[in-house]
């Protein structure tokens, strides 16, 4: 039966500007040369995630046909694909992700480059659970994590992850799971806010936003849209930067969201519990590669890894972070903040 053929949506002027109207970025498989001339003029396509650093993860995981791998992170499957070009037909890899709308898009996408259950397993979980999905699976020759929120993530409106457009101050990466960002706020002190903004982005403006979050809640308001965030980042920061503000208040907004965004979703607590599980699910000789994506995370991986170098659990760790080339990084320039790290498992149980 012939698939039911659907009008494009509507839009005024000659070119889309909302998330939803972009159908030709939207179905990136359909406009292949539009996509790739979008990619080449250093802007990722709404809707799409371009995989970052995968040549690196590949060379630091030394994939084999027939070994069995994780992708801790498997957003919009471009890590995985390549990886699984690597095994040539023989072997399995599991992919985890906590987001349930877009796991199953990202299935779907896999199975159509012929990636079936035979070889690739998409799994609905979070990758603190590694060690469930081990006892389930058995252990794996290699694991790779990337930390990023994935851009279909970021450019939907709906689901609240960024300030450059109107949308629900959701953050959630699993929306079927806990509440948005605009209620979480609400359960915090002024102190809270201040804390978290310091730690988890080092805000220098946290206890101006802060109190000016504060002041809002007291009110009687509830922040519940990205727009009325942003406001409230804007009147907190001081108005004397000249022709500079615009910059500063774009620049502090991706700060705040990032902070808020880490508490949602307990972002350090799980990849504590991961990096505590990591070498329990490689086999002996097992290879590990993490990606990051701000200091804090990168702090805590890096710590992790060398205390187990130094306890013996692993044979060998990345002695200094590896970074995205220059041509990379205008290629794509949210792999700008990139840091990769690796470990091999000891042989030594």
């Amino acid at each position: 039966m012939a698939e039911e053929h659907k009008r494009r949506k509507r839009y005024s002027g000659k070119y889309p500007k909302h998330f939803d109207e972009k159908y030709k970025e939207l179905h990136p498989e359909q406009y292949a040369g539009i996509i790739e001339h979008r990619i080449k003029k250093g802007a990722t396509p709404a809707g799409m995630h371009i995989s970052i650093m995968v040549d690196e993860c590949l060379e630091h995981l030394e994939i084999i046909p027939g070994d069995q791998g994780l992708d801790c992170t498997l957003g919009y499957g471009g890590h995985t694909r390549h990886m699984l070009e690597k095994l040539e037909g023989k072997g399995h890899i599991y992919g985890l992700d906590v987001d349930a709308i877009e796991i199953e898009k990202t299935k779907e996408r896999l199975s159509k480059l012929g990636y079936g259950q035979d070889i690739f397993t998409a799994i609905h979980t979070n990758f603190r659970n590694i060690d469930k999905v081990a006892e389930e699976y058995g252990k794996f020759d290699f694991v790779l994590a990337d930390l990023g929120v994935s851009s279909m993530q970021i450019d939907n409106p709906e689901r609240g992850f960024s300030y450059k457009a109107n949308g629900p101050l959701d953050l959630r990466l699993d929306p079927t799971k806990g509440i948005p960002a605009s209620e979480y706020l609400k359960t915090l002190s002024k102190w809270d806010i201040e804390h978290i903004l310091s730690e988890n982005s080092d805000e220098p403006y946290a206890s101006e936003i802060a109190k000016t979050i504060d002041s809002y809640q007291k009110s009687g308001m509830t922040i519940d849209t990205t727009s009325l965030l942003y406001k409230i980042i804007d009147k907190s920061l001081p108005h004397n930067s000249g022709s500079r503000r615009k910059d500063l208040i774009n620049k502090t907004a991706a700060r705040v969201f990032q902070a808020i965004r880490i508490e949602v979703n307990q972002e350090f607590e799980v990849l504590y519990e991961f990096m505590d599980k990591l070498p329990t699910v490689l086999k002996p000789g097992g290879r590990a590669v993490i990606l990051t994506f701000h200091s804090g995370e990168d702090r805590i991986v890096k710590k992790s890894f060398k205390e187990m170098k130094n306890l013996g659990i692993y044979s060998d760790v990345a002695r200094n972070v590896i970074r995205p080339t220059s041509e990379e990084c205008h290629r794509n320039p949210r792999a700008k903040s990139t840091k990769l790290r690796w470990a091999i498992k000891s042989y030594k149980e």
